[in-house]
């Protein structure tokens, strides 16, 4: 394959530095390439100009502190002329359930501002299929000085491709670098000259298609594990209704060669699966039946915990309850759509201060419990304070805690952690 000419890729300009613009940005700048970040936060802005960052991330901390102070990468709340522009920004869901693409048409407009022939438009956001031809009719008025892939004709002034990250919080820059991409481009020139630019630090494949197939494969990932999840979580509440123990009756089952059943939780968060599965019903409602209903499994599973606490509280209104667990996932600080901290907020609007709350992962707890009066405190000392033990994610941390500690509880496990024969 060949290789981008560098007088083409002088400098690249990221524009959202979250937990993939910021990654991506400081990988490209130890390649040697001269990086502008771009976010409109000013506090983001601020503290990677010190060389630190905002986001916990293993290794992030180095590695941004080391292409700051070489001075490859920069950060800035204004955008800069650049030979490529990456815009990896938010995609929220409404309250309609539909797709929030604003932050992504105001990144292009403000891209659109400094575009300059050769350029090179690249969206990393999760988007709804057909979000990228969109942006390119929208750059097309924003700078019709300009010819744009799409309705034109003639080879295009500047090139648009669409390639979505697939990377696991606490993984990112591993999987940045060893995980295939799936490059859409709007013409088959847009997808390798995009790819180009991610063999700058990808040590994988580049596989290359059209914007609305690499549209659909980012969205159908998550969907699949949302699925899936979501026949996990509606065996644990049917073995809850049969008292039958989910987990080791998924155990057994997984023994046949051919099934592979995911473990049950309390729910499904982070900033994908939660999410990105609506985009596909948003698309296609009539089609989209199973995609709908397996996120309504998922979304109810927080309701069904909230019940088993409820029941456990029965006669004890005064009971103590220690939350084990506020982040989407184990061993992450993120608590984007992390359904533990929505059922640790339902219970500190009922019962206030008698929910403790713990995160180790975090130095406090956030605004939406302190509102209601929900305590702070580690594992040992919130275990020790409380009736009930609510275990809601199952960091390393909580691994090692004595099953002695919890004798005289009533435990409520969601992940199996305690299970009799899981010691």
């Amino acid at each position: 394959m060949s290789s981008m000419d560098p007088m083409q890729t002088k400098t690249i300009a990221v524009v959202g530095l979250g937990y993939i613009g910021l990654p991506t940005a400081a990988l490209l700048a130890s390649r040697g390439v001269t990086v502008q970040g771009v976010d409109v936060a000013a506090h983001v802005v601020e503290t990677i100009s010190r060389g630190q960052v905002h986001i916990v991330e293993p290794d992030l901390d180095g590695l941004v502190q080391k292409v700051v102070s070489s001075g490859n990468l920069a950060a800035s709340t204004g955008m800069q002329p650049a030979d490529v522009f990456i815009i990896a920004v938010p995609t929220p869901l409404g309250d309609d359930l539909k797709p929030d693409t604003a932050y992504v048409e105001a990144a292009a407009r403000d891209v659109a501002a400094v575009l300059e022939p050769g350029n090179l438009v690249i969206l990393e956001s999760t988007v709804p299929v057909g979000t990228t031809e969109r942006i390119a009719g929208q750059l097309r008025g924003h700078r019709p000085d300009l010819r744009f892939p799409g309705s034109d004709t003639e080879t295009p002034d500047v090139h648009i491709a669409y390639c979505p990250e697939r990377v696991l919080p606490g993984r990112v820059l591993t999987e940045l670098l060893h995980n295939d991409r799936c490059i859409g481009g709007m013409t088959p020139e847009c997808a390798a000259r995009a790819c180009e630019v991610y063999r700058l630090f990808l040590e994988a494949e580049c596989f290359e298609t059209t914007a609305r197939t690499a549209e659909m494969v980012k969205l159908t990932e998550n969907a699949y594990r949302d699925v899936n999840i979501a026949f996990a979580n509606e065996l644990s509440m049917i073995c809850d209704t049969l008292d039958i123990d989910v987990w080791k009756m998924i155990e057994l089952a997984n023994r046949h060669p051919r099934v592979d059943i995911l473990q049950p939780g309390p729910g499904v968060g982070g900033h994908c699966i939660a999410i990105d599965p609506w985009f596909i019903v948003h698309s296609a409602p009539d089609q989209a039946k199973l995609i709908r209903a397996a996120r309504e499994i998922n979304e109810a599973k927080p309701g069904f915990v909230l019940e088993k606490v409820s029941r456990a509280i029965h006669g004890n209104a005064n009971a103590s309850i220690a939350c084990l667990g506020l982040a989407f996932k184990p061993n992450v600080d993120d608590l984007r759509n992390s359904p533990a901290l929505g059922i640790v907020e339902a219970l500190g609007r009922e019962h206030g201060a008698n929910i403790i709350a713990v995160e180790p992962y975090i130095d406090a707890a956030p605004d939406c419990l302190t509102q209601h009066g929900v305590r702070f405190a580690d594992a040992q000392s919130a275990i020790a304070q409380s009736e009930i033990v609510l275990l809601l994610v199952d960091h390393r941390q909580f691994h090692a805690i004595e099953r002695g500690d919890l004798a005289a509880k009533t435990v409520i496990d969601t992940r199996g952690l305690w299970r009799v024969d899981a010691g």
